[in-house]
């Protein structure tokens, strides 16, 4: 039976097939009945379902599925709110005669890891600042085995096999052409900050090596990321010898990247490198999540609300084409 994918389903219709578990909580609703509240996908994409009325005997069955297990699911596609949703009339595990493709599942970067890191490195490789480039090398040695298949993010930008690389190589990219507009901005700093900004990513959640996050760390529920990050650079300037200002100034690229008190930063940009840092991080996040929504979207057509960009339905031109699509 061909695999029917997350950017298939339309509302209305039935469906049964086969999805990887993003999250799984069995939990209580208003009318006292226990129920399955699942978010579920595959490389094209994630939807959220609901099991209603839960029997125990039937979350017994349930018993071993978690993060990152493959499932079988029956039921049919309805819309909540503006977007997509499965109502689950059953939900199981594979039998043994059951083999779906693994490639079907694991939602990847569209570049591989190899290529990414490689990109990387020979940005870090053409800095001027030794300094920065010292540091740079030693933050993707430190990292490099969970940076080849770490997502971005739990959920939302990013959140896919070997994320945190692609969004790093894009922002880089980004960079360089912002760099050759501004020339107030200094291309080394610019690069390193991109290259820093989320790599306690890496210890803020657990993942698995498909890039499905279980849980976030002890540490991540506690300091987050940013916090993290300064313990990191901090660290490793007093080993490297960094200088006191070239060290602050990447600690506050760290904490200030978020921009608001309510996101995470307790400062807010206070030098040109670390202004463009958090646009560059937000034009990238924005622009993966308005291409996931799109993906889905038929031409001449709103998508699903998208929740990262303030619950706004996009649209897709007929007409209008994207300019690697041209010609």
């Amino acid at each position: 039976m061909k695999k029917t994918f997350v950017t298939d389903l339309r509302v209305d219709e039935d469906i049964q097939d086969f999805f990887i578990v993003k999250s799984f909580a069995l939990k209580i609703g208003a009318n006292k009945k226990q129920y399955l509240d699942v978010v579920l996908g595959d490389k094209s994409g994630d939807v959220s379902g609901k099991k209603w009325d839960v029997a125990d005997a039937e979350a017994a069955s349930y018993e071993g599925i978690g993060e990152g297990e493959i499932v079988k699911i029956r039921g049919s596609v309805t819309e909540w709110n503006g977007a997509r949703q499965l109502r689950i009339v059953k939900l199981r595990k594979l039998n043994e005669t059951e083999n779906p493709e693994l490639a079907d599942f694991i939602k990847a970067a569209p570049e591989s890891a190899d290529n990414m890191l490689g990109f990387i490195k020979g940005c870090v490789a053409a800095m001027k600042d030794e300094d920065l480039k010292a540091l740079c090398f030693r933050v993707l040695e430190d990292n490099k085995v969970k940076l080849r298949y770490y997502p971005a993010a739990a959920k939302n930008h990013h959140a896919e096999m070997s994320g945190l690389l692609y969004h790093i190589k894009r922002m880089l990219e980004l960079a360089e052409r912002v760099c050759d507009v501004y020339d107030i901005l200094n291309r080394d700093l610019v690069a390193a900050g991109v290259i820093i900004h989320d790599i306690e990513k890496l210890n803020e959640m657990e993942s698995n090596e498909q890039g499905v996050v279980s849980s976030y760390t002890f540490e991540g529920q506690m300091l987050g990321h940013l916090v993290q990050g300064v313990k990191v650079i901090d660290r490793l300037a007093d080993e490297l010898n960094l200088s006191h200002e070239k060290a602050i100034m990447l600690e506050h690229m760290m904490i200030s990247h978020h921009y608001e008190a309510d996101y995470g930063s307790p400062r807010k940009p206070l030098f040109p490198e670390a202004e463009i840092l958090h646009y560059l991080d937000m034009i990238d996040a924005k622009m993966y999540d308005m291409e996931e929504a799109l993906a889905s979207t038929e031409p001449g057509t709103f998508s699903d609300k998208v929740w990262t960009m303030d619950s706004r339905r996009l649209y897709k031109s007929k007409e209008i084409q994207p300019e690697s699509k041209q010609g």
